[in-house]
């Protein structure tokens, strides 16, 4: 139902052309949110359970003879299709059945891998792995079977290879195997949408045809076979939709920009429409992406309004905050927990937070995007924050940089330093240049009061972003200006590891000059200040680490060693 609620006399003043509009934040009660919640994995984990029970329902019901014998129903079925043998298909038969055998699927399991490593999906190759032999375990471990055939069945049905009346299992190990495989391999390998959706039908197809190929030449009852494609396909879409989703671990092969960027299009532009439109009165006409080269813990976009004018605008949802939370895993593991390094408890705290940020560095002076408040998508998982845009503006990455630019960022962190604050992801992706001047952006990680070392590491920070564009000589002769010769020092000793921001190491890396080795040289020596810092909580993480390490390599040696039996 639309929201008829007329909007409050508490209008959004802004100048320079940049939009205006009128505020009506509440959405009445039972009203949808912009952008509803996806159910997710969770929409298929009834389904699923279904299809467990049906599995132990069947094997139930063969196991109530002694020994368990298989359904009067696939001893039917595997005497016609002994009828059906001839020479042409039994041949067909065979070469889809290489498919189902131990070397077909070791094939396909470190092909995938192999494909998985070379883009670097570490999380989608350990769920593939895992996966794979928890699935195997099952089909060998934790089934029904032997299976006989039943009393005074004659005659008996006989393989192609192997005469007299063959062993089965449900269900069977080698159908559960390369469904598995083939399901694993789509949701890893296949980017989300109509390429995906349609690979999976085909692979349901494929997996279709190879049980048949294997109830014609008597390798499995069509009972065991169709079954472990049904469990695999349960199996595959719960998991990956649950530990790899694609808001937050996307599969993609595109060069340039960020992966784990959200899509735009379709019901998310719609829904940033909708949310402007309603809860700050601006009407927008377009939406798409803008900026993402640089930005890899949100979704940044450029908007257009009806007048013409222009917002910047970022999202952030619960994908982000996830992503961050392993990444300050990692990073304890690394180097210790440094200083207000806890993570936020929801994204609408990080939204708010930023929110504050900003406007926290215009009352102190500071040049900064105005900002226009968080804007709901979906509550307590996704937000838009969207604030002013500066057109023909350029970030430090592509811009001329000159004396003047690099006198304002040093001028900036000294700033930053006089009002108890840090920025802690000093990089050209964060530094504008508007109109000739410099502009601060991306305030999310805004610290106030931070440690000495916090503030030492956007110093040194800037000054390598300035001598990307320029030389370190002049660089350290500007800072003088503003910094002594000893704090640059001391900034230079603290900027290590992961302290630099990756985006900034990457321009270093292509830059090819040794801009820290220089910098050093030209500051007074400053004793070395370690980012090491051993904990309780950092040796737990790294055991921790270590254990699942271990469990991982255990499964996959277990999930390709399958495919030698």
């Amino acid at each position: 139902m639309p929201n008829t609620q007329e909007p409050s006399a508490a209008a959004i003043e802004r100048s320079d052309g940049v939009a205006q509009g009128r505020r009506r934040l509440r959405r009445p009660s039972g009203e949808a949110p912009a952008l509803p919640h996806d159910a997710g994995w969770t929409r298929w984990l009834w389904p699923s359970i279904a299809v467990v029970i049906l599995g132990l329902v069947v094997a139930g019901i063969m196991s109530l003879s002694s020994p368990p014998e298989p359904l009067a129903v696939d001893v039917s079925i595997l005497r016609w299709a002994e009828g059906l043998r001839a020479t042409f298909n039994v041949d067909v038969a065979k070469a889809l059945n290489l498919l189902a055998t131990p070397g077909g699927v070791l094939v396909l399991r470190v092909g995938t891998l192999i494909v998985l490593a070379s883009v670097k999906r570490w999380r989608h190759a350990v769920v593939s792995l895992v996966t794979w032999a928890a699935l195997d375990l099952v089909a060998t471990l934790i089934r029904v079977g032997p299976l006989v055939a039943p009393s005074g069945q004659t005659p008996p049905i006989t393989t192609i290879d192997t005469p007299g009346f063959p062993v089965y299992y449900f269900p069977g190990s080698a159908m559960m195997a390369l469904s598995i495989t083939v399901f694993a391999m789509v949701y890893a390998l296949v980017p989300a949408g109509r390429a995906r959706s349609r690979l999976r039908w085909a692979a349901v197809a494929l997996l279709a045809v190879v049980a048949g190929a294997r109830v014609l030449l008597a390798a499995s009852y069509p009972s065991s076979a169709y079954y472990s494609i049904l469990l695999a396909a349960a199996v595959a879409f719960v998991v990956f939709k649950w530990l790899c989703p694609d808001e937050s671990f996307p599969v993609s092969y595109r060069r340039g920009g960020n992966a784990a960027h959200l899509d735009l299009a379709g019901p998310r532009g719609e829904a940033v429409r909708s949310a402007m439109r309603d809860q700050l009165g601006i009407e927008v006409t377009e939406v798409k992406a803008f900026g993402d080269e640089g930005s890899g813990g949100s979704t940044p976009l450029l908007m257009t309004t009806e007048d013409g004018s222009q917002l910047f605008g970022k999202i952030l949802a619960t994908s982000h905050l996830r992503a961050d939370r392993w990444y300050r895993i990692g990073r304890t593991i690394m180097y210790g927990q440094l200083e207000d390094e806890a993570p936020f408890g929801s994204v609408r705290r990080l939204i708010n937070y930023e929110d504050y940020a900003l406007r926290l560095l215009d009352d102190d002076g500071f040049r900064v995007a105005k900002t226009y408040g968080a804007v709901e998508l979906t509550p307590n998982r996704e937000y838009l924050l969207p604030t002013e845009f500066f057109a023909g503006s350029e970030t430090l990455g592509h811009a001329e940089v000159d004396d003047t630019v690099i006198d304002e960022g040093l001028a900036l962190v000294r700033q930053l330093w006089d009002a108890g604050l840090a920025h802690r992801d000093i990089k050209p992706a964060n530094l504008l240049k508007v109109d000739g001047h410099l502009q601060l952006i991306d305030v999310s990680g805004l610290e106030v009061r931070p440690s000495p070392w916090r503030q030492a590491v956007d110093l040194a920070n800037m000054m390598l972003v300035m001598a990307l564009k320029s030389d370190p000589e002049r660089v350290y002769a500007i800072a003088q200006r503003h910094f002594t010769p000893e704090e640059v020092g001391e900034a230079f000793a603290c900027a290590v590891g992961m302290a630099i921001p990756t985006e900034l190491q990457r321009y270093i890396k292509q830059d090819g000059r040794d801009l820290i080795g220089e910098f050093k040289r030209l500051a007074p020596p400053y004793p070395a200040v370690s980012i090491q810092r051993w904990s309780a909580a950092r040796l737990a993480l790294t055991a921790a680490a270590l254990a699942a390490l271990v469990f991982v390599v255990i499964a996959g040696i277990a999930a390709l060693g399958s495919g030698l039996r």
